[in-house]
Parts: structure tokens; sequence; C-alpha cells
């Protein structure tokens, strides 16, 4: 595995990959793994003949108010875990290289970037569009893997693609939980014993929308009422959004007739934690 540092490296290294008929597969990330990026990680590998590992916490995708600053960063220990796994090479470029003195380009995915997690953090979309078409321009992918977890996202850098005719396969891959439920997210070392044990809600919350779908209810706003009481029995749970909408264009949606995607945005102490289910056409 080679670390590599800045661009024009790394575009050598991907042409070299191309010329010899090679394909890439790409992993973005921020940082500090866990067993989500993993999965990821093994999918590209197993898709594609060579991997690229990106760590790199992007300063556009966060709001002056957020956590950029804290935002867990361990890059050793991320190395050690990507060797681990068989990774090729991990772009981990610094701030000054991905983002020149003067930049002032950006890239706006319209409306999808205005609800749900966008509502509430309105520079976010911009900034994860940006430096993913950067990440797109610099390493040439020919398949890049996103985890189901950030659902919105997802919806948002497949309209990307399909809009702006990137020839490069979006592939989603399925949310990692812990074994007591709790979708996987670097932000859950922010939680204390007692907010770890109390995030426990959000992924309960879904199940037993899961088991009212598979009773027969159809009802969304029913389904989206049942995740708002469970939620609000935690005391330490705040609810920032529930939406239950449909899975591509993300507009809400009255009855659950798949795809449709049911995501929620709640706050556990200070910590944002975002979590969803899809019921799609094997759940009906």
């Amino acid at each position: 595995m080679k670390v590599i540092k800045t661009k024009p490296e790394m575009q050598a290294v991907s042409e070299k990959i191309k010329k010899d008929g090679k394909s890439i597969g790409l992993v973005p990330t921020m940082g500090y793994l866990h067993d989500g990026h993993v999965s990821l990680i093994k999918r590209s590998k197993k898709d594609c003949d060579y991997t690229v590992l990106t760590v790199f916490v992007n300063p556009t995708q966060f709001g002056p108010d957020e956590d950029f600053n804290k935002y867990p960063r361990d890059f050793n220990r991320d190395s050690k875990i990507a060797e681990n796994e068989g990774v090729d090479y991990i772009f981990n470029p610094d701030t000054g290289e991905m983002y020149s003195e003067n930049h002032s380009t950006y890239v706006n995915v319209e409306k999808l970037d205005k609800i749900m997690c966008g509502k509430f953090r309105p520079l976010h979309f911009k900034g994860v569009c940006t430096i993913v078409l950067k990440l797109f321009n610099i390493i040439n992918p020919d398949a890049v893997f996103f985890g189901e977890k950030d659902a919105q996202q997802l919806a948002i850098i497949k309209r990307m693609v399909r809009d702006l005719d990137f020839d490069i396969e979006i592939v989603p891959c399925p949310i990692v939980r812990e074994p007591d439920g709790l979708a996987m997210s670097s932000r859950n070392m922010y939680l204390s014993a007692q907010e770890r044990q109390a995030a426990l809600v959000i992924s309960k919350s879904l199940e037993l929308a899961k088991q009212m779908f598979f009773c027969g209810e159809r009802n969304a706003e029913v389904i989206r009422k049942l995740i708002t009481d469970k939620i609000t029995s935690e005391p330490l749970a705040h609810i920032n959004y529930i939406s239950v909408v449909d899975s591509s264009t993300l507009k809400p949606v009255n009855e659950i007739v798949a795809p449709v995607l049911i995501a929620v945005a709640i706050y556990i102490g200070k910590t944002r934690l975002i979590d969803n289910i899809l019921f799609n056409e094997v759940s009906k």
C-alpha cells in the first residue's frame, strides 16, 4: 500500500492503471475508519482491480458551528486498517492541496440539497458534491462505493453523476450496525456511556416501523408518528427530522409503496446521528 499526498502523483498513478487496462474502485472517507468503511473497501476489492481509499476531512461540508475542528482523526490507525484490508493506495491530501487560496467554484444539486439534512445544514451538500467531483477528476474511478446510511448524500451523488454525464458506477453498500443495532458512525465516539445506550432508540424506532409495514400498515403519517413517539420516549433524544420519502426523488409520500425511504436525524445529547430504513421491491 502506498500513501499519496499530492494531486499530480495521484493523477499519474491513476493514468498508469487505466493505461494498463485495469479498473479503479474509489472509497471516499473522512477517516477514523470503522467496519462500515471496511465493508466499502471489501466491496471495492471484490469489484475492481485497484482500490483507492481517500482520507480527507473536507472543510467545505461543515457549517461554521459544526464539528470540523474536533472531528476524529487518526491517520496511523486508518493506515493500518487500510493495509490490513488490502487497499492499494490511500490518497491523503491536506486542505491546501485540495483547495487553493482563491478557490471559488462549487457544485450544487438543486432542490435535493434543500430538504432533510440540507434544511439544517445548508452548506453541507455543496461541499460534499464539490469534493466528490474533485476526487472524480483526480482519481478517474470506474466505481465509487458509498454507504446507504448517508441516504440523502447517496441520492444527491447519483443525481450529480447522471446530470453531469459521468461514466462512473455509484455502488450503494448496506448499512453496517453494531451488534445492538446502532448504525456505525465515526461520530459515535462523541457519545458518553449513557448517551450510547440512549442512541439505541433510533434503530429500535426504525425496527418498529419495519414491523408495522410487514403487518400491513402503509400510511406514512401513522408510521411517522410511531417513530416520533418512540424517539420522544427517550429523554436524551431530540428529533431533528423524520422524513418518509421516495428513495430516488426524496419527495414526501403519503403512502408507503416501495421504494420508500424513512430517514431520521436525531440528536443524542449534542451529537447528531442519522439512520434510515429502505422499503424496496423486496420488502413488499
